[in-house]
């Protein structure tokens, strides 16, 4: 594999071959991060039900448990990213992460363990995360068109794991004992790990520059820029991340309690619809691609900002569904009701979280690739935690039509804070990114 440097300052990795008209590069942190989403959905498909039915936590209690987790897990991210960036190197936080999380995920086999193995998960996560999908700009040039599409090819892969990981680890789980689905969610991580150490030779070296000019006072007008459009999104994905999280929380007790899971004799498992949003966004990801190609063939670009925008409004509209349903059925609800919302839930979060990612890696600065893609996950971090305290009203409410209208209303803010950002965030994209490079500086190996 050889590799040039871009004009921004990236990595442009070629390679002779492709994968689906691709980098081959790219295919390889797709089935690293679907093993790892395998591991981390395979364990949250099973954490609320493990924590109320075998530990037998009240749902308050549990629901903070599980908010903290999955905030403390998109934190850690954060110390991760710039550890990654100044220390270690990504290929290097990939590896060491991922061991660390495959032995948390091990750890939960005993229950004496559960807060540690919690913990030890959530750290690995830290340096694992923002470390693989900051290595996906590296495989294009800037003018590659490939580049624009990358993210949501990407987004696809990694829901295979998502979706298997419901059906095995739930199914292990539910079926034949918590810590075997927890056992299998392990495996999975380090399958993920042994597909990243063989495929390392079509991915991007990691480069460091070793000297950078300070910036004139015009491009630190336009850092500010960046920082001030990142900080408002990063502010909206919280207040929705608040709403979007209590899938695998509140929505997944209602599944259990409120929704009829009968289908002739056979009583679907709850876990198994955890697999409909992954599985929706195979289906989904390749129409909303075409349609948003023929746009930009079309001259009719659409701001990136305006497009999370209706994603949140959508992602509102499928807890105004599940607030209507509750509201008239009162009982038990039809199964197909939780499919159909699933469906709206993913077409929001498609117009979201792949095109939020992909914003903010692009507006990474040269050597701040795994720093700024931490920085997204802030947001998970701020919005699971929130999540957590909303899960709470749950139980008090005691009206799930009540508490799913108040998801809604979180959604639709979050799509207006994103809304009136979008000229803001159009404008940081149209500056150009990362310090100045002297000519005669050069790229070095850090591996």
């Amino acid at each position: 594999m050889t590799a040039i440097a871009s004009a921004d300052g990236g990595q442009a990795a070629k390679t002779g071959r492709n994968f689906l008209g691709q980098p081959v590069g790219l295919a390889v942190i797709c089935l690293t991060e679907m093993w790892e989403q395998f591991s981390y959905y395979g364990m949250r498909a099973l954490l609320i039900y493990y924590m109320t039915k075998q530990l037998l936590l009240g749902e308050e209690q549990a629901s903070s448990i599980y908010g903290f987790y999955t905030a403390f897990a998109y934190f850690t991210p954060i110390v991760g990213g710039i550890a990654a960036d100044r220390w270690l190197g990504r290929r290097r936080a990939v590896i060491i992460g991922g061991s660390i999380m495959a032995a948390g995920h091990f750890m939960m086999a005993s229950e004496l363990l559960f807060l540690p193995a919690l913990a030890t998960i959530a750290l690995g996560n830290g340096l694992f995360l923002p470390s693989l999908p900051s290595q996906v700009n590296d495989l294009y040039e800037a003018d590659d068109p490939r580049r624009s599409s990358a993210f949501g090819v990407f987004y696809v892969g990694i829901n295979v794991g998502g979706f298997l990981a419901p059906l095995i680890c739930g199914s292990l789980g539910e079926l034949y004992g918590w810590h075997w689905g927890f056992g299998a969610a392990g495996v999975g991580m380090c399958l993920g790990l042994l597909f990243y150490t063989l495929g390392a030779r079509h991915l991007p070296p990691d480069r460091r520059n070793r000297a950078v000019e300070s910036e004139p006072d015009g491009d630190r007008g336009r850092a500010r820029s960046r920082l001030l459009a990142l900080a408002i999104v990063i502010l909206a994905i919280t207040i929705l991340r608040s709403a979007y999280e209590q899938v695998g929380n509140t929505v997944a007790l209602w599944i259990d309690t409120g929704v009829d899971r009968t289908a002739g004799s056979f009583s679907i498992p709850m876990t198994w619809f955890q697999s409909l949003n992954p599985l929706l966004v195979f289906v989904l990801t390749p129409l909303l691609l075409r349609r948003w190609r023929r746009i930009e063939t079309d001259g009719k670009m659409e701001m990136t900002a305006v497009r999370m925008a209706w994603g949140a409004a959508i992602i509102g509209l499928s807890y105004s569904l599940l607030a209507a349903v509750t509201w008239v059925v009162g009982g038990e609800a039809h199964w197909l009701w939780l499919l159909l919302f699933f469906l709206v839930l993913t077409l929001g979060e498609l117009f979201v979280l792949p095109t939020g990612l992909g914003l903010f890696a692009r507006l990474a600065p040269p050597r701040l690739g795994a720093t700024t893609v931490a920085t997204w996950f802030l947001a998970t971090f701020a919005g699971s935690l929130a999540a957590g305290q909303v899960g709470r009203l749950w139980s008090r409410l005691d009206q799930p039509a009540l508490f799913f209208a108040l998801l809604a209303l979180l959604a639709f803010v979050a799509g207006l804070v994103l809304l009136a950002s979008a000229r803001l965030v159009a404008r940081a994209e149209a500056a150009p990114t990362g310090p100045v490079v002297r000519p005669q500086d050069h790229w070095s190996n850090r591996e």
